[in-house]
């Protein structure tokens, strides 16, 4: 118990969650199943739950990972579709909210504005602005759940001649509800996974859609409905059946993941045979073959080989071109080439953010992230009672959300049973460690933010691994009292303060 002045302190809540995407859900769940008897809270920014799921809305929104493993490994994905629409997905993730007792701890249209770590106390003093304004809650421990991306300024380049452009301009992140597109000339700039699944999705409707990239991008199509996940659901218990649909898809990816950074040749020319045979005529280097390996940049899913349909039926096209500017009816290349359009989508990729841009302090003083290492992949060096989910970059999101929601439940069991306020994973100044560069990817908007990331070192526990597997395993085995987090009492720490 926390004293102030000699006096309990009480905390509004055991944990405060930020968050209820996807990760905030996870982890409620969690300390429903491992930890009953805590109290939390779940503050969501935004009018409903859902997090990702309910902020984009632009046509056609999907999953970029099969639901088998985008699903939470305690509640199986029955949906037919294994590449799912965001609709099922927000529908999925209400039916967990609702029947694990989740929905009556979220706080909606509620906003963390800063939180403070009040180390005399162990407690963390939160700012919130809610429908009625300003106020503050106390919490023992804090849960960041909000993403890694900012929701509210996404990358959006200033192309040169933007004000003059006579159309609408709008980016997938903030798509207006009743956009009218029907038989207009649409050009969707960017070839990621959210231009992937718009052009087809626009070209239902539009005139024409044209993709403008400026490289072009790796893609594979995949069957929407996985048939080895049907017959082991129409043969085996559910439960059981989510189980090994689960295992292998997480082991198939892994596989295909380490034999595209080990072989990447290979992997290459299997991705450019099945682009050649989906496309035949209309194959060709410029537009189809990227100038990186596979898996240098996320790998995006085609469902159904939608995209590669569209494009043969002549209701899109692919353009590979840099723009030189915008003008009144369309988009200049610096080719000279002109792309007429009466919408242009700047679907050009994320902004990343660190603990959903929360002011983050310790007795007053800003956190800044990048003089911290991460441990065990969800907190960090010398930093007391926080935890953020920070999924995987080639591979689920959820897998690693389960992970540091059950990891999380764990630490806050041991400083139950030790009697401890505080906890914090020690490294002293003269630590040794080396630090690595885990985000080996060349994706923008992950080279954009690196020199906002905090540090990850070579090997585990200090290493924000990109293997989920070798987490598991290690997750298994290490103890959570592994003589690197310090459990400590309120007076311990008022002791070191002085």
């Amino acid at each position: 118990m926390a004293m102030s002045h000699g006096q309990p302190v009480q905390p509004d809540f055991d944990v405060l969650i930020v968050g209820a995407g996807i990760s905030g859900i996870s982890m409620a769940a969690h300390l429903g199943m491992k930890c009953p008897g805590l109290r939390y809270a779940v503050i969501e920014r935004r009018e409903r739950l859902g997090g990702t799921w309910d902020l984009f809305r632009y046509p056609g929104v999907r999953s970029d990972s099969d639901m088998y493993t985008l699903g939470f490994g305690f509640e199986p994905w029955t949906d037919k579709d294994a590449i799912a629409d965001g609709d099922r997905i927000l529908a999925y993730l209400d039916r967990v909210a609702g029947t694990r007792g989740i929905s009556p701890h979220i706080r909606l249209g509620t906003r963390v504005v800063s939180a403070d770590f009040r180390a005399a106390e162990g407690l963390w003093h939160v700012t919130v602005q809610g429908p009625e304004g300003a106020s503050g809650l106390t919490a023992r421990f804090l849960y960041f759940a909000s993403g890694y991306y900012d929701y509210d300024s996404p990358h959006d380049p200033s192309f040169a001649g933007r004000e003059t452009f006579g159309g609408t301009v709008v980016h997938p992140q903030f798509w207006p509800e009743g956009l009218d597109y029907a038989g207009k000339q649409v050009v969707v700039i960017g070839s990621g996974a959210t231009a992937v699944t718009l052009v087809p999705a626009l070209a239902e409707k539009a005139a024409h859609v044209t993709m403008l990239q400026r490289t072009p991008t790796w893609m594979s199509a995949q069957p929407r409905r996985d048939r080895v996940a049907r017959l082991l659901q129409a043969l085996l218990p559910r439960r059981l059946a989510y189980r090994l649909i689960r295992a292998k898809n997480v082991r198939f990816q892994d596989y295909v993941f380490k034999t595209a950074r080990q072989q990447p040749g290979k992997v290459g020319a299997f991705l450019t045979r099945a682009a050649r045979k989906a496309l035949g005529p209309l194959y060709n280097a410029h537009d189809w073959l990227p100038p990186y390996g596979p898996w240098e940049q996320r790998l995006c899913l085609v469902p159904d080989g939608d995209l590669f349909e569209t494009l043969k039926a002549g209701k899109a096209s692919v353009v590979t071109g840099r723009i030189a500017r915008f003008d009144a009816t369309g988009i200049v290349l610096e080719s000279g080439r002109h792309l007429d359009a009466d919408v242009i989508v700047t679907a050009t990729g994320l902004r990343l953010a660190m603990g959903g841009q929360v002011k983050v302090m310790l007795d007053g003083v800003k956190v800044n992230w990048r003089k911290h290492f991460f441990y065990r992949a969800c907190m960090f060096s010398n930093v007391p009672n926080l935890a953020v989910a920070f999924g995987y970059l080639n591979a689920a999101w959820t897998l690693r959300a389960d992970l540091t929601a059950s990891y999380v439940c764990d630490v806050l069991n041991a400083l139950r049973e030790k009697r401890a306020d505080v906890v914090r994973p020690w490294l002293p100044e003269d630590h040794g460690l080396v630090e690595d560069n885990v985000y080996q990817f060349s994706s923008g908007y992950i080279q954009r933010a690196l020199p906002l990331m905090p540090k990850s070192a070579r090997t585990l526990p200090w290493r924000l691994n990109q293997d989920y597997r070798e987490d598991l395993a290690d997750y298994r085995t290490r103890p959570v009292d592994d003589g690197v987090l310090r459990f400590e009492s309120v007076v311990a720490n008022e002791k070191e303060i002085a």
